[in-house]
């Protein structure tokens, strides 16, 4: 079950065009997956030396490091044992069109960061819910087992932009929140597990 908070704190769903377009390309849902929960795992060791001072910020952050990079571990057995071949692919211009609204200063820039980190978690615990019972049983089961974990994050992060802000988040939240609808609702050139509607469903739409 997709948790409240979640569906609340999101603007829009994942359309279903990208979920059609996600079991129609199961080799790159997986390859993009791995690389996600890679990234987020160096994502998360960048700012633990970025900001060293901050106590509370590196103990959350040392904990979702390693439980982002089991995950890595979890995909890519999962790939080996389909007979698919880890490799790095581009990313989505997804988490580009977030951070590139993120302010320059600190402190500002670090809450900014952590608001949109809560998105990226957000929108991947809503993908997993989504995709899941479309999935073969070992897939399914897995992607809703990873729900815990990605709420647990979503919300980690929340609480830490809340933590080390000076004023109320919710402005900035809201902001982001519709920045982030945009980017989910824009179509994208190639699928990816962040990208926004897939070009062909539009070509298909204005058919």
């Amino acid at each position: 079950m997709l948790i409240p908070e979640i569906e609340a704190f999101l603007q829009c769903q994942t359309p279903q065009s990208w979920i059609d377009c996600a079991l129609d390309h199961p080799e790159e849902l997986l390859l993009d997956h791995a690389n996600c929960e890679k990234k987020a795992a160096g994502t998360a060791l960048t700012l633990m030396f970025r900001y060293p001072e901050r106590e509370e910020l590196l103990q959350h952050l040392s904990r979702l490091a390693r439980e982002e990079l089991r995950h890595f571990e979890q995909v890519t057995a999962i790939m080996k044992k389909r007979g698919m071949r880890y490799r790095q692919i581009t990313a989505s211009s997804y988490a580009q069109r977030l951070h590139k609204h993120a302010a320059k200063q600190e402190p500002e820039k670090l809450i900014d960061s952590l608001i949109i980190l809560a998105f990226i978690e957000a929108r991947s615990c809503e993908r997993f819910y989504r995709l899941a019972p479309f999935l073969d049983e070992e897939l399914g089961r897995f992607y809703t087992s990873l729900l815990k974990s990605e709420s647990r994050h979503f919300e980690g992060y929340l609480r830490m932009a809340q933590l080390y802000a000076k004023q109320p988040i919710d402005q900035r939240v809201a902001f982001f929140a519709e920045v982030e609808r945009e980017a989910i609702l824009t179509e994208d050139e190639v699928f990816r597990f962040h990208s926004g509607v897939p070009k062909q469903a539009t070509e298909t739409a204005q058919a």
